[in-house]
């Protein structure tokens, strides 16, 4: 009998994916405090996984097109960039910047522990499955 690595692991990968790439936004966001005219943004871990579990397509998400060569797309792939969403602060700064330095590390932490603890599930799930394949 083949093992279904979908039906083992569940929607663990690709939570632990998207907690990577939050990391990057939001390392992003932190990165360009300073920088004048930055508008922080963040992904919305709902509709994303709400989207994994074969839920309809949102009505307001849209869709990124490349209408000359020689746009970059490779920064963030097309797919994901339409999930980021601008963060509405709640000081904005007199030079346009919208990042908030203390509530985006906190954000950081937060999805760190989270990255923890989908990194930990899926690491039990395939020590079972090495255990089954062991018979143990």
């Amino acid at each position: 009998m083949a093992i279904s690595f979908e039906s083992a692991l569940g929607i663990h990968d690709d939570a632990l994916l998207l907690r990577a790439r939050r990391a990057e936004v939001l390392a992003n966001n932190i990165a360009n405090a300073d920088t004048p005219g930055f508008k922080a943004r963040d992904i919305d871990f709902a509709s994303i996984l709400h989207g994994e579990l074969g839920g309809e397509q949102d009505p307001l998400s849209t869709e990124l097109a490349q209408t000359q060569a020689g746009h970059a797309g490779e920064f963030i792939e097309p797919d994901f960039a339409a999930e980021l969403m601008f963060r509405t602060p709640s000081q904005p700064s007199v030079d346009g910047n919208t990042v908030e330095v203390q509530e985006e590390m906190a954000r950081y932490s937060d999805n760190a522990i989270r990255y923890q603890s989908s990194f930990t599930m899926l690491n039990s799930k395939f020590k079972g499955l090495v255990s089954a394949i062991k018979g143990e």
